[in-house]
């Protein structure tokens, strides 16, 4: 009921990392239809496509991921990747599965479009999309005797895909925001578990930075909420990822929730490590790779066809 009542509702946002491929074939009757399922789950579709992945925004991990696996698989070759926005991306995969018709578009998991509709990862032989992954806590050097108390409570943050997909789906009838504080309410129990026994402050001053991608607006608001509680005057900026490790190595800004390791953003991470502290995992069981809808009669990125 959950997934046909997001259907319905038409949702449109702006969002993890993954290629989500969307596509149904055609019923004409023809007693031929074993070849042509065939033709259509592989030729067939990447035709249909144009040969044409949708991405999000540039210079995001997912965006550099794909690129490589364009470049690593030989029956990818003359494929595209169209640079987008998230919200672009999301669009254009809620219009083709709503038309029936065939797409592939970056993605990943957790996201809500998981939730609201019936999606399932390609085998991915090479690897080039990343295997699962984990999303972790870093902060500045210093932070732990400038801010002890924040230190404390960003080392002990640490929650399921299902919390974060929750907040996510709520934001989609509000915002980031009211969807944390929402979250936050209900979760007391959890929350407990990253404050307990730690003192208030009195309007300190911190900032914590985060990507554009749904599931850290999720995370970074989140914990801007339970930094606030706890006495804190926070601000939360988005960047692009290259300036989320920049930002802290340079002691620019304080912490961050949003890194996607070891792939995603490794490449960073390989750059600035000797610049930061790794608080370590906050999310376990992350992953980018190909994606399609249960009804594509399609199941490994080698199933797709070059551009002739």
């Amino acid at each position: 009921m959950l997934k046909l009542c997001w259907k319905r509702l038409g949702i449109v946002a702006g969002l993890l990392l993954s290629l989500v491929v969307a596509g149904c074939g055609s019923d004409n009757g023809d007693s031929a239809s074993s070849d042509e399922s065939s033709d259509k789950s592989s030729g067939g579709v990447s035709e249909e496509v144009d040969y044409t992945i949708t991405g999000i925004e540039p210079g995001a991990g997912i965006t550099e991921l794909s690129k490589k696996t364009l470049e690593e698989y030989e029956n990818l070759e003359g494929w595209t990747l169209q640079e987008s926005s998230t919200a672009g991306m999301i669009g254009a995969l809620q219009e083709a599965i709503q038309n029936e018709e065939p797409i592939i578009v970056t993605g990943w998991t957790p996201h809500w479009i998981f939730s609201a509709y019936d999606l399932k990862f390609l085998e991915d032989p090479k690897g080039t999309l990343g295997k699962t992954e984990n999303i972790n806590t870093i902060v500045r050097k210093g932070l732990e005797e400038d801010m002890p108390i924040a230190y404390q409570i960003l080392d002990r943050f640490h929650w399921e895909p299902e919390d974060i997909e929750s907040v996510m789906l709520s934001a989609q009838e509000s915002s980031y925001e009211e969807a944390a504080k929402s979250w936050v309410e209900e979760n007391s129990k959890k929350v407990d578990e990253w404050t307990k026994g730690v003192d208030k402050v009195d309007g300190k001053e911190i900032e914590l930075v985060s990507t554009l991608w749904e599931t850290e607006r999720a995370s970074g608001n989140v914990m801007k909420v339970v930094l606030e509680q706890q006495g804190y005057e926070v601000t939360l900026k988005t960047v692009a990822p290259a300036i989320v490790f920049q930002s802290i190595a340079g002691g620019d800004a304080d912490a961050t929730v949003a890194p996607w390791l070891p792939t995603t953003h490794g490449s960073f991470y390989e750059k600035y490590k000797e610049d930061f502290v790794d608080l370590g995992e906050n999310l376990t069981g992350t992953k980018n790779g190909f994606v399609v809808p249960e009804y594509m009669d399609i199941e490994s990125i080698k199933d797709l066809q070059p551009k002739e």
